[in-house]
């Protein structure tokens, strides 16, 4: 049996990819065995302690609320008020390979707590202090996941992801790229939602 490829090019703090969430676990559900979901992280905002100027946390929240009024995506609102936001992502995708490099292996199940904890617990996951208190909750070693996290290995892994999605010419999430037979086809660029997937996937022959 060939197999095929699903890349999911996603960051774990991009709104787009939280309102994406619910097409993409239904997606998997129907994908056959022969079709493996690979997850690569795209990376949004690099490192950062700069708090977020006024005008882009206004200009992000708007689009908070449009993907609101679009999907249904919840999202509290209180994240605003009640943290320093700042625009750095990279600490939360390391997270999320820091707890798959872990014997837990828990890098989709971190993928939800970082997504839960931002959109609606209003915690700030640009926060090491947040992503080890995530890690804590789903059961992982508080020490080693910190460790982890700010391992040289989980650094080059990230490092490698962000190459490959640029030599894939991804620059947008959430965004899907099927690979088969040597052949990359893109799925997706930006959200789109599960009847759509699901139309495009029928004709590459893939559910």
């Amino acid at each position: 049996m060939k197999k095929i490829t699903l890349y999911y090019i996603y960051d774990p703090m991009c709104s787009w990819c939280w309102a994406f969430t619910p097409a993409l676990n239904e997606l998997k559900s129907r994908l056959t065995e022969k079709t493996d979901v690979y997850l690569l992280m795209g990376g949004l905002a690099a490192d950062s302690d700069v708090p977020m100027p006024m005008a882009m946390r206004q200009q992000i929240e708007q689009v908070w609320k449009q993907i609101e009024q679009r999907t249904g995506a919840e999202f509290n609102y209180r994240f605003w008020t009640d943290n320093t936001p700042r625009r750095s992502t990279y600490p939360a995708c390391r997270a999320v390979i820091a707890a798959g490099l872990m014997p837990e292996q828990q890098d989709e199940a971190m993928i939800e707590a970082i997504q839960h904890g931002y959109y609606l617990d209003a915690k700030n996951p640009s926060d090491d202090d947040t992503l080890i208190a995530l890690a804590d909750s789903l059961g992982l070693n508080a020490t080693e996941f910190t460790q982890a996290l700010g391992d040289t290995a989980t650094a080059q892994l990230f490092s490698d992801q962000l190459a490959f999605v640029q030599q894939l010419g991804i620059q947008g999430f959430p965004s899907l790229v099927l690979y088969r037979e040597g052949h990359y086809h893109s799925v997706s660029h930006g959200y789109c939602d599960a009847a759509v997937l699901e139309q495009r996937l029928k004709r590459l022959g893939v559910i």
